[in-house]
């Protein structure tokens, strides 16, 4: 396919000849410098302009060209930025290639240390190296990429004109980083289980499905690492957790990406209130090491941190919004009241279901400051505990904030019997319409015939946690690379 070039793009690739005319290689190979900026201003910062012009001191540093004015050239690394001053007279050849080059070039040069009149740590350039020329023009430094989708598009000319961004991006890390920290040096044991999975189950979610030619099986990309983890607390690791992605074949919005970023953890001898006690920790620890308020701005909200956590028992919440006890009425009276409030009604659903899609529909957004909801029905909850006092309802929470959803936990069901019993009914929910539904996981029961101990076990989304604490409105903004529609497509 032939591309077309506008005039700037065709100019930039007419001096890549130039260069070459003149001896200069357009994508030079020497990376051998003495300094960054950092470390340059870090040397000679106290030392005056007169010492320095006294000194014989050298140094060779590479950057991108961000600015020029004058005989001064401003390049910028992952530090900050460097100055050199060209001597026209002293290196003519020097000063040539400059006038060639763009804003955008990468190069490499080294020179004599001294400082300006205003005690800028200069290089005074007496050999300058082509790293790469640029083809295409950086947006201009002050607008940046104005359009949104565009800067998650190409999230590599994002990074190089907007600080805001890289900022964004090195915190992710730390927060990651910081999560790892925290359960390591609990005993956690990290570890890792299989991307491709050939049973659906973990999580109620869409699946993306693909096929192995070699295996002749199909296999689902992982929608949660909850069983296979699991399996390894029967296999007597008591601690383990696994920072990975999950796959969803699911809508995209501010909240929701294709595939994300999780840590899932599971506490053998622990249950939900262990869960909620590691997770109140964690979100502490954090805001500690990232030097975070207890109250933090969120948009124009202020979400309180403070521990502990707000509970709220989802039946109750419901109870209080539809004037009526929901969890003593018959499945025809809870359709009834679903309806009167707008709730479709799924052939599967059960009394469970109705109770969480009220909650979801009419409390999840009144949620603002962190909130562990808990009293989950049975029916949505196949992997967790019974309530001892109402088996109706598990030992489950989840915790909001700012009406979504940031963690699950229960106290883990570890009856092998109870277990079938619920991939079962799960499985039943699939034939009736509910393609989200788990399906029946044998090896994972004949796992939980071995003895599983009592256990907790948590998950939590990182991309939503890293939005909450970077006060960023879209996972988008916090995604490296986001999926996008094709913007080919028609």
């Amino acid at each position: 396919m032939k591309r077309k070039f506008n005039e700037l793009e065709t100019l930039r690739r007419e001096k890549v000849n130039t260069l070459e005319k003149l001896g200069v290689n357009a994508y030079g190979k020497n990376i051998e410098f003495s300094d960054n900026s950092k470390s340059l201003n870090k040397k000679y910062k106290n030392i005056s302009k007169e010492d320095l012009a006294d000194r014989e001191e050298f140094a060779s540093t590479v950057g991108r060209i961000i600015s020029a004015r004058g005989p001064f050239v401003i390049t910028k690394d992952s530090f900050g930025t460097s100055q050199m001053y060209l001597a026209k007279k002293e290196f003519p050849e020097i000063y040539e290639i400059i006038n060639i080059l763009d804003l955008g070039d990468i190069v490499r040069y080294e020179g004599k240390v001294m400082k300006t009149g205003t005690g800028v740590v200069t290089l005074r350039v007496n050999k300058i190296e082509v790293l790469s020329k640029t083809l295409k023009s950086l947006p201009e430094k002050h607008h940046g990429l104005k359009d949104k989708e565009e800067r998650f598009r190409r999230r590599y000319v994002d990074l190089l004109v907007n600080e805001e961004t890289k900022k964004t991006f090195w915190k992710r890390t730390k927060i990651i980083s910081e999560i790892r920290r925290y359960f390591d040096e609990l005993g956690y044991m990290e570890a890792e289980t299989p991307i491709l999975q050939p049973i659906l189950g973990g999580a109620a979610a869409k699946p993306f499905k693909t096929h192995h030619n070699a295996l002749d099986m199909p296999f689902y990309m992982r929608i949660a690492t909850e069983l296979p983890l699991k399996r390894l607390l029967v296999g007597g690791i008591d601690r383990v957790y696994e920072i990975g992605r999950l796959f969803r074949n699911e809508g995209v919005d501010t909240t929701h990406n294709p595939e994300f970023t999780t840590i899932e953890f599971y506490e053998s001898y622990s249950n939900l209130n262990g869960m909620i006690n590691r997770t109140e920790k964690l979100l502490e620890s954090l805001l500690k090491k990232l030097d975070l308020p207890k109250i933090i701005k969120y948009g124009e909200k202020e979400i309180d941190m403070s521990l502990p956590f707000a509970k709220l028992n989802m039946v109750d919440a419901v109870n209080k919004f539809i004037g009526i006890d929901i969890r003593n009425s018959t499945l025809e009276e809870a359709k009834n009241i679903a309806v009167k409030h707008g709730i479709k009604i799924e052939k599967y659903f059960k009394l469970g279901h109705i109770i969480n899609s009220l909650f979801e529909e009419f409390i999840e957004e009144t949620i603002v400051n962190p909130t562990f909801v808990y009293g989950h029905p049975v029916e949505i909850s196949p992997l967790a505990s019974l309530n001892e006092e109402d088996p109706r309802f598990t030992d489950r929470a989840e915790l909001f904030i700012d009406g979504r959803e940031y963690a699950n936990m229960f106290t883990e069901l570890h009856d092998p019997i109870d277990q079938l019993s619920r991939f079962e009914s799960q499985f039943d929910e699939r034939k009736s319409g509910n393609d989200e539904a788990n399906e029946i996981d044998m090896d994972y029961v004949e796992a939980l015939e071995y003895g599983m101990p009592p256990s907790g076990g948590c998950g939590i989304g990182i991309d939503r946690l890293v939005m909450l604490l970077t006060n960023k409105s879209s996972i988008r903004e916090v995604l490296l690379f986001p999926h996008l529609k094709n913007k080919n497509k028609n």
